[in-house]
């Protein structure tokens, strides 16, 4: 009995303060090394609840909208406790949605890659509180959002709600696009959520189980295991992967008589798979799915989805076919959900796609609102739009004309401010505007040498040529959460001391850096434990190396010590017992 208590003395105590120490989690497996590093936070001091009681009269209201990567990574990072911080989301639970395909096929349980947002909150700086709610109302004028529980309360149907705020940080994410294929809603399986690979697990062990009955015939049998995959992305790419995978290592061993009869298409509308990575990359896949026996359909565009058929267009031909399939998982393109719409119109951006913030995350028009992930889209300003502007503010004499001299003094608040000039230059392979400059006028040009304004448009005129929209990824929205949260955690600093590039359209400077997207690297897992990676630096790999790597990033990206633990148990029991195969 003494033994026992104090072990729930010690359980209680690590569970209830996980920032008394560091965790460092190394794991072997099958002589590969798996690395998983997690620090906490330090502990708050009971001493500063006199501080703590006094701010709570100055807080000020910040209402997060989501408990994806963009919100997620805002609430872990945000550390100022000065901020009284309310999460609504109909969902309350973070869920690492990478490894969503591998969860479709039993490779790692649904519950290992997601996280209370409770858990995430209660360990914050900052007083944060969740409701499970979701917003159907943003009202900026009035700083309100409305909000329907998803939870029937007192037999009196869904409760409605209003909440004040003084920031405002939306962090939705997206829906899936359906691009109003018929058919689509209807008949295909979508792989966004959690609650997606659950259903396409149960259904596809459904397909097998339907198939084995002696009352089929061998043309229906053909049919039910026929797995269609739309979109030849890194998501649709990695589930025919884990697919193919799991039928032919653990489910041809339960159904043996009919494991000739599984065929697994993918289908994409563009002349490639994985267009997005290298071609070297590109090459590797479709071969190896070739060589797997996966049938990749590259030009095929789908027009119609039927119950028991999927019809498609060949692009450059034209002609329309139909197939008979079992299962369809519909893996492309995102589109905006309703609540967003309605508050794009009602700001005057019912005409894009996204919403549209500026450099610093904050929605287009609107003080004290933010916008990060899937569900908006950093609208870039053009140098040209305000190339007067940056003339006048470098021309410090008035004299209408710029020095290389003067030029320099301002030069990097413009590459600053105006990111896709360093892109133009890396892409000319230029060190800087100056050297722009210099070939704009010659290569006599001396520090003496002035331009006029007409000179200086001429250089700049081609910059915004090379201007990119960031991809709605997991990555570009971790990041974009980490820094509105520094920024919210400097607010009142910056406000005194500006920290940003030069204002070149008012005075003084910027509160804040620009958010800078820092690309990391991409993953496209191809099955039989290998795996293509294209990181910085234009590196390719490719192969079982490659899989160690995916291993031991996506263990280290875990957003808490319990969901990593799982995670690689999961991979090992996986390795030693195979995938679980039961309907459940």
């Amino acid at each position: 009995m003494q033994r026992v208590t104090v072990i729930e003395r010690f359980s209680k105590t690590f569970r209830d303060n996980p920032s008394l120490s560091k965790l460092l989690i190394v794991f072997t497996v099958s002589g590969g090394g798996l690395v998983a590093y997690s620090e906490a936070g330090k502990s708050n001091d009971n001493s500063n609840a006199g501080e703590l009681v006094e701010a709570n009269n100055r807080k000020k209201k910040v209402v997060v909208l989501g408990t994806g990567w963009a919100g997620t990574s805002f609430l872990k990072n945000l550390k100022d406790p000065s901020y009284d911080v309310q999460v609504i989301s109909p969902r309350n639970y973070f869920a690492f949605t990478p490894l969503l395909p591998s969860v479709t096929c039993g490779t790692v349980e649904s519950r290992s890659v997601v996280e209370p947002i409770r858990n995430i909150i209660r360990k914050r700086y900052a007083e944060a509180y969740y409701w499970e709610a979701e917003c159907i109302k943003i009202d900026p004028e009035n700083k309100k959002v409305y909000c329907r529980s998803n939870l029937t309360t007192n037999g009196n149907g869904k409760e409605e709600f209003a909440v004040d705020y003084d920031y405002l940080v939306i962090a939705t994410g997206a829906r899936v696009n359906t691009f109003n294929i018929p058919g689509v809603e209807e008949n295909t399986f979508f792989l966004k959520e959690v609650e997606d690979a659950q259903k396409i697990r149960r259904t596809v062990i459904d397909c097998f189980e339907k198939a084995s009955l002696p009352t089929l015939s061998d043309e229906e049998r053909k049919r039910l295991l026929h797995f269609v995959i739309v979109g030849g992305g890194p998501t649709g790419v990695e589930f025919a992967a884990q697919l193919h995978d799991f039928v032919n290592e653990d489910i041809v061993r339960l159904y043996p008589k009919v494991k000739d009869l599984v065929k697994i298409t993918l289908l994409e509308a563009t002349d490639h798979i994985l267009n997005m990575f290298d071609k070297r990359i590109t090459a590797f896949a479709e071969e190896k799915f070739h060589r797997d026996g996966i049938d990749v359909k590259t030009g095929s565009m789908v027009v119609k989805v039927g119950e028991k058929e999927i019809s498609t267009k060949d692009v450059k031909r034209g002609e329309i076919t139909s197939m008979p399939y079992g299962m369809a998982v519909w893996s492309t393109g995102i589109g905006t959900r309703p609540v967003i719409m309605e508050f794009m119109k009602h700001i005057g951006q019912g005409s894009r796609r996204v919403l549209a913030t500026d450099e610093w995350l904050r929605v287009e028009g609107q003080e004290n609102v933010y916008a990060l992930g899937d569900c908006a889209t950093i609208n870039q300003r053009k140098v040209m739009e305000d190339i007067a502007a940056i003339f006048q503010k470098a021309d410090k004499d008035n004299s209408g004309t710029l020095t290389v001299k003067e030029f320099q003094e301002v030069l990097n608040d413009i590459c600053e401010r105006y990111p896709q000039v360093e892109l133009y230059l890396k892409n000319k392979k230029m060190r800087n505007l100056v050297d722009l400059l210099k070939e704009s006028k010659g290569d006599g040009v001396k520090e003496s040498i002035e331009v006029d304004i007409e000179e200086f448009k001429s250089a700049l005129s081609q910059v915004d040529t090379d201007m990119k929209n960031l991809p709605a990824t997991a990555q570009v929205a971790s990041q974009q959460g980490v820094y509105l949260a520094k920024c919210f955690n400097r607010m009142e600093e910056c406000e005194k001391n500006p920290e940003g590039p030069l204002r070149f359209r008012g005075e003084g400077r910027h509160r804040f850096h620009p958010f800078r997207y820092r690309h990391l690297g991409q993953f496209a897992p191809l099955g039989g434990e290998q795996t293509a990676a294209q990181l910085p630096g234009d590196w390719v790999s490719i192969g079982h190396s490659s899989q160690w790597l995916w291993y031991s990033v996506y263990a280290s990206k875990q957003v808490s010590w319990r969901t990593r633990a799982l995670v690689v148990s999961d991979w090992v029991r996986r390795f030693i017992f195979g995938r679980d195969s039961s309907q459940i």
